[in-house]
């Protein structure tokens, strides 16, 4: 041999088979996760139209008792018919006024057996006060019953934090999987085949090109989705929100205490004395109502959140289509002066980058176009992910020779230093990536050791 054929691989070719081993087995061990996700996640952006047509006696009024001209009654009177309904006079956590003519008011009470950001909601038909629906209801966004159980599958398996991992996991590896095939199909073009062969080679090419074109075609949609949902992962999620908060650039809020130096209305009456009088009484509610629509609150998805002790009444939009409408104010029970407000405007704009990539993933910034986006996206992902699998399928040949760590080995020390700096740092970013990054390389390590004693000891027996 001759002492180039002898000479060590560049690094250059070193990595670009590290990256071609890598992106395989994020596509075996992270595929199932990937693929479930995107199966639940195409289900529920497919959920809206489908929620309105089963949900639609309770989201809407009755035309033979109500018109559309007519006026609705005083949300006092709504809250009322739903104590009445429920037959004690407790205090709704919140309310939400119908947001236009022939849809019904929210009014939403918290309930010990429901988990958090979840609340019972009765629904009144605000001109004929009659009851048209009762059941569970969760976040902002609202969602009822069949969108809950489908979000709740997508976010955690219907198991709590501990399935959280299942999605961070997913999300963690997406866009590290999508940048991967950008650089194997840069860098390691498909070979060309006659249409014709039908041997396993063959068609595992022909799937091999059409995995990296889909993969192309959905790349930015790859990345989106997977950095929106690292946003409100459990741990990769909360550094993100820690960092933004640290900077500066995190959401504001109203404060809702009435000791609170007013920014908006200097003279606003802050006596905290008559507050334990107030918080039983949501008689108030069209006051407050009235006062946060003179303050500029617009929109017609609006939710008055009852005060607690020593708080003020806190008003928000909640309108994440485009263009959003989220603004909030603090209204004082007594008085109902504005004692603070926060309009979406004035956020910063990493803060405002966040809400609407959230609402983006969730399908709400752009109504059904971006349900149909997340949907065709969804369906992409699964077959991509099909496709990949059936590569795998069709090579089914072991090659020690791609594993990680003789690769590592082979790399200068410099190089070394730079990715391990590289991987600890998105480790400490992404936890659940970092963990399974390790289990990832000891599964490879153990792989490459008995691949290694099974060499050795084929060469002994000759």
């Amino acid at each position: 041999m001759t002492e180039h054929a002898t000479a060590p691989p560049r690094t250059a070719s070193i990595l670009k088979a590290l990256i071609i081993r890598l992106h395989g087995y994020i596509g075996l061990m992270v595929g199932p996760f990937i693929l479930f996700a995107a199966l639940t996640g195409t289900l529920y952006a497919l959920t809206p139209a489908l929620e309105q047509a089963i949900y639609h006696q309770a989201l809407t009024t009755d035309p033979t008792q109500s018109t559309a001209d007519a006026a609705p009654a005083p949300l006092a009177e709504q809250i009322a018919v739903a104590q009445a309904y429920l037959g004690d006079d407790r205090a709704p956590s919140a309310i939400r006024p119908a947001p236009e003519p022939g849809t019904t008011t929210r009014v939403m009470f918290n309930d010990p057996s429901l988990k958090g950001s979840e609340h019972r909601a009765i629904f009144i038909d605000p001109t004929s006060l009659v009851v048209r629906g009762d059941m569970t209801v969760y976040g902002t966004s609202g969602v009822l019953p069949l969108r809950r159980i489908i979000d709740q599958l997508h976010r955690n398996l219907l198991q709590g934090d501990i399935g959280r991992l299942y999605s961070e996991l997913a999300a963690s590896w997406l866009w590290l999987a999508a940048l991967g095939g950008l650089a194997i199909w840069a860098f390691s073009p498909s070979p060309r085949v006659d249409a014709g062969k039908q041997t396993r080679t063959a068609k595992r090419l022909r799937t091999r090109r059409r995995h990296s074109l889909l993969g192309l075609v959905l790349l930015i949609g790859l990345l989106a989705l997977s950095a929106t949902g690292m946003t409100w992962s459990k741990w990769a999620g909360a550094n993100f929100f820690t960092l933004l908060k640290a900077g500066g650039w995190g959401t504001p809020r109203v404060s809702l205490e009435l000791g609170a130096p007013s920014a908006t209305n200097a003279h606003a009456d802050h006596q905290a004395s008559h507050t334990q009088s107030a918080l039983s009484n949501v008689g108030d509610a069209d006051r407050v109502l009235a006062a946060a629509r003179q303050a500029g609150l617009d929109a017609g998805k609006i939710e008055l959140r009852v005060p607690g002790p020593e708080q003020a009444w806190k008003v928000r939009e909640i309108d994440r289509a485009w263009p959003s409408q989220v603004d909030e104010v603090a209204i004082h029970p007594q008085s109902f002066a504005v004692l603070d407000q926060v309009r979406f405007g004035d956020y910063p704009l990493p803060a405002k980058l966040t809400r609407w990539g959230i609402d983006a993933h969730m399908g709400v910034l752009f109504g059904l176009p971006n349900q149909l986006m997340l949907a065709a996206l969804g369906i992409g992902i699964i077959v991509m992910v099909s496709w990949g699998y059936a590569m795998w399928w069709r090579r089914r040949q072991p090659n020690a020779g791609q594993a990680l760590w003789p690769l590592l080995r082979r790399l200068p020390p410099a190089t070394l230093i730079v990715m391990g700096a590289t991987a600890l740092g998105l480790g400490i970013a992404m936890p659940v990536m970092g963990v399974s990054l390790l289990i990832l390389l000891g599964i490879d390590g153990l792989r490459a050791n008995r691949h290694a004693m099974e060499s050795t000891a084929i060469s002994d027996s000759r």
